[in-house]
């Protein structure tokens, strides 16, 4: 039998993966615009003008300095 708790996040999708801009960074917290224009205040620091990946209000690496294509479907 598995564990309830594991059963409810099942129920759950996994947090999608973002990308964005610092426009700021201080104190372990960094503020991200995101491709879609959005703000985001986000926890760990990376320097102005990095893109940066972010899932789940964190930051989790840089991303590379890539031309962005966004298709909708």
């Amino acid at each position: 039998m598995k564990n309830p708790i594991a059963l409810f996040k099942e129920i759950f999708p996994d947090a999608p993966l973002l990308i964005g801009k610092v426009t700021a960074s201080a104190d372990g917290l960094s503020t991200v615009e995101l491709q879609d224009g959005g703000i985001a205040q986000v926890r760990g620091e990376a320097p102005v003008g990095q893109r940066v990946f972010v899932r789940d209000g964190v930051i989790e690496s840089t991303a590379p300095a890539l031309p962005v294509v966004e298709i909708e479907i």
